[in-house]
């Protein structure tokens, strides 16, 4: 096995043209496995699984196999870096491979402004309030790359937001995304080969879940478990059900998010094409 490994190693890094670099979000502690903020870490493993794709080798902060999809040279990119600084582990990996984000990039990750199971594809845009976006988005210094966003459905009013994002998806949920990471898996063969255009109209033409309205006002309001890093390096654990002190901004955030809780439904619109 291991010598088929090698085997593909040698030939990727022998092939020519282009490679696509496909980055999921996610935060890398074991407690956070198969939480609705590590679905794109979920989306690459099931890339790697279906194209025999070892993501198993340790550079640019980040978890990363090279592979071949559909024809196409890529590297499969799960950061390690915590959510809110996915950007440090993107800009190393696509310096050092001198990629052009616009074109060569593709990250996935999740969205609690699409209902369970369905994707969005996009070619630019803002953050939306993700952090791992926005922290792509300033180490890159562009909105200007493809991404995937993963329909982990939204907050009920009683939730606490950074509860919920990382907890887990109930049975009836899993089967939704188990169809929804299929879906994804499907687009980024269909990006990589026949470009984002073709997939955002095989995927993207599903009724939108409320009216669409024009950015800025687009916000996806994901919340990173990079708030528990930095209570537990301020001597302060958050837990479930404990109270969270704005002392950051990362905090600021999350309070933010929560007061506007009770007005989500009317005042939070669908994201736009």
């Amino acid at each position: 096995m291991f010598g088929l490994w090698k085997k593909r190693k040698d030939d990727w890094e022998r092939g020519g043209g282009k490679v696509y670099c496909i980055v999921g979000l996610g935060n890398p502690e074991k407690k956070y496995e198969n939480t609705r903020h590590n679905i794109g870490f979920d989306v690459i493993d099931a890339l790697a699984e279906k194209y025999s794709i070892a993501v198993r080798e340790r550079g640019f902060k980040a978890l990363f196999g090279k592979g071949v999809i559909e024809g196409q040279r890529v590297l499969l990119v799960k950061p390690q870096t915590y959510m809110n600084l996915s950007g440090e582990s993107v800009r190393e990996i696509t310096d050092y491979y001198k990629m052009d984000a616009e074109e060569d990039l593709i990250v996935i990750s999740d969205d609690i402004s699409l209902e369970v199971g369905r994707i969005r594809i996009r070619k630019r845009g803002s953050a939306g309030g993700h952090n791992g976006l926005k922290n792509i988005i300033k180490h890159l210094g562009t909105e200007q790359f493809m991404r995937i966003r993963m329909g982990v459905g939204e907050k009920p009013e009683e939730w606490d937001l950074v509860d919920y994002v990382l907890g887990h998806f109930p049975k009836e949920e899993r089967e939704k995304m188990d169809q929804g990471m299929k879906d994804a898996v499907a687009a980024v063969g269909i990006m990589v080969t026949e470009g984002p255009d073709k997939a955002m109209n095989v995927y993207n033409k599903k009724k939108a879940k409320k009216p669409a309205a024009a950015e800025p006002g687009e916000r996806t309001e994901t919340v990173s478990a990079d708030v528990h890093q930095r209570k537990a390096d301020a001597g302060r654990t958050v837990e479930s059900g404990m109270h969270i002190t704005a002392d950051t901004d990362t905090e600021r955030d999350v309070h933010k998010m929560a007061e506007k809780s009770s007005k989500e439904k009317e005042d939070k619109t669908a994201d736009r094409d």
